[in-house]
């Protein structure tokens, strides 16, 4: 009986001690409040934080949730952060969100949300953090027309283009990578 104790007593300290190694997610130092990372010692693949990364991101899904950020958009926050916190300096990070499909409806400024959903656009805090920090975010002119948007209704930081697909396009052509989820 005492060695089932003592069995179960090293097992929990060694659950316990393998539970103690996961970081917990933080936020910032880029963009407060979102874009939550896990901090990861001496991983394999090393980053070099000398290089320039020039990233564009798909953004075209959305919750069904109106009251809910995009965890899409979210994504441009997680990844200022992370590259922030192992050491690449915010020149060398260039952030491009392009939202088009279901996703915009999270373009809308505050007014044309509340009317269309009852709550706030909960994406708009995130998009003007976004926007401080020098990350872009451009609404597909095509989604504009065919989800009948009127483009002056658009949160301060979205800006238009004539698709998602001619940004995509120029910008990889740029040297930008294409992170789709």
């Amino acid at each position: 009986m005492m060695r089932h104790y003592l069995l179960l007593l090293c097992l929990s300290l060694g659950i316990t001690s393998v539970h103690a190694q996961f970081n917990k997610a933080e936020y910032g130092p880029v963009i407060e409040n979102y874009g939550p990372t896990f901090a990861i010692d001496d991983p394999d693949f090393q980053l070099n934080p000398d290089q320039e990364y020039k990233l564009v991101f798909d953004i075209h899904n959305s919750p069904e949730d109106p009251s809910q950020v995009n965890p899409m958009i979210e994504t441009l926050a997680r990844f200022l952060n992370m590259h922030a916190k192992a050491g690449v300096p915010m020149e060398n990070l260039k952030v491009v969100g392009v939202i088009h499909n279901r996703a915009s409806k999270d373009a809308m400024n505050n007014t044309y949300y509340k009317e269309e959903f009852g709550v706030d656009n909960p994406n708009i805090p995130l998009m003007e953090a976004l926007e401080a920090a020098g990350a872009e975010i451009y609404m597909c002119g095509q989604s504009i027309h065919a989800r009948k948007v009127n483009p002056e209704r658009l949160a301060k930081p979205v800006k238009t283009a004539l698709s998602a697909m001619t940004v995509f396009v120029t910008l990889q052509g740029q040297g930008y990578q294409l992170i789709r989820f």
